[in-house]
């Protein structure tokens, strides 16, 4: 009288109700899910027939790849110069300390003339690569702050003791200080993933179409030619603001360790 439940059936019977189901529910909710990318659609857009192609998609898939390059670019940079500058003890060490930490006080808008003609200069201008060059170059400097005095707080006698065991330079900084550093690496990568983000910027001053424009200047494109489309740009901004809050949940117990290791000894 009553159907079979599923855990009693053949196996192949259950295989086919887990893959059908899945299936239905998404056939299900395609309308529900259209109406929901139409809301924020621009007229444009929907004028074009483009209507279950993802809004700001494209302007989303270059901010990553402008993101996540410079993380791991300003992460391996810092960790280098980080490392010279906390373990070495030269001359000059704390001068360079300074120009690195110095660069962070200079305001953006006094090197936008001079950083828009070198990247014109360079063939850098509208391109993805350009945008990640000056991301790094700028982010370094704070990072580098961060990694020296990380690294400046760790026991010195690991080092110490893997340089009498005939241990070379690199294989201390891979091998040894490198797994110390995940905390602060950790930290920085969440810290850095959110400020190029949401940069805005150098997204204006660096790029000129769609080609390399990421999502915070991309928004622009769900206004109308004559009418600001406000409630577009809210949700726009919404779903762009979603990346850098899903990456702070996913690292938030390295993040927190990162910032807080070394506060109490």
């Amino acid at each position: 009288m009553f159907p079979t439940p599923i855990e009693r059936t053949r196996p192949s019977t259950q295989l086919l109700y887990k893959i059908a189901l899945p299936l239905s529910i998404i056939i299900w909710l395609l309308p529900l899910l259209a109406v929901a990318l139409t809301s924020i659609r621009s007229g444009a857009d929907i004028n074009s027939g483009n209507y279950w192609g993802m809004p700001l998609g494209y302007y989303i898939l270059n901010s990553f790849k402008i993101t996540i390059p410079t993380v791991v670019g300003a992460l391996v940079l810092s960790s280098l110069t980080g490392f010279a500058l906390g373990v070495y003890r030269f001359k000059m060490n704390l001068f360079v300390f300074f120009m690195f930490v110095a660069g962070n006080f200079i305001p953006f808008q006094i090197l936008m003339v001079p950083v828009r003609d070198l990247s014109l200069s360079l063939g850098l201008y509208n391109s993805v690569w350009g945008l990640v060059a000056f991301h790094i170059a700028f982010q370094t400097g704070f990072c580098t702050f961060f990694m020296r005095n990380f690294i400046r707080a760790l026991p010195y006698e690991l080092i110490e003791s893997a340089r009498v065991e005939g241990v070379s330079e690199f294989k201390i900084f891979w091998h040894i200080v490198v797994p110390l550093m995940r905390p602060a690496m950790a930290a920085l990568s969440v810290l850095i993933f959110t400020f190029i983000w949401n940069d805005y910027f150098w997204a204006i001053v660096l790029t000129q179409g769609a080609e390399a424009m990421p999502v915070t200047a991309g928004l622009n494109s769900l206004n109308g030619q004559w009418v600001y489309n406000q409630h577009l740009v809210s949700a726009g901004s919404i779903i762009a603001a979603l990346p850098p809050v899903l990456m702070f949940f996913l690292m938030q117990k390295h993040f927190i360790a990162g910032l807080t290791l070394g506060a109490v000894k």
